[in-house]
């Protein structure tokens, strides 16, 4: 028969592995999320960084397009 203190320490145990397990997955959801948001803030910064150069070729085609070059 197992002593009420043990029992109680088991069942302490238990619950702080059942919370530890639960914040690994909180853990792993917010770094999915974080991950999200910077792929998203790195492409627009790549926009941004390089955005001007594809709007000076596309600009620079056009004309010559249209015969102004």
């Amino acid at each position: 028969m197992i002593a009420p203190e043990q029992d109680q320490r088991i069942e302490r145990n238990v619950q702080r592995t059942v919370g530890h397990a639960a914040l690994k997955k909180i853990r792993g959801i917010v770094d999915e999320d974080l991950e999200k948001e910077m792929s998203g803030a790195r492409l627009l910064r790549a926009f941004l960084r390089y955005g001007w150069l594809i709007l000076l070729v596309a600009a620079a085609l056009l004309a010559h397009y249209l015969g102004v070059i």
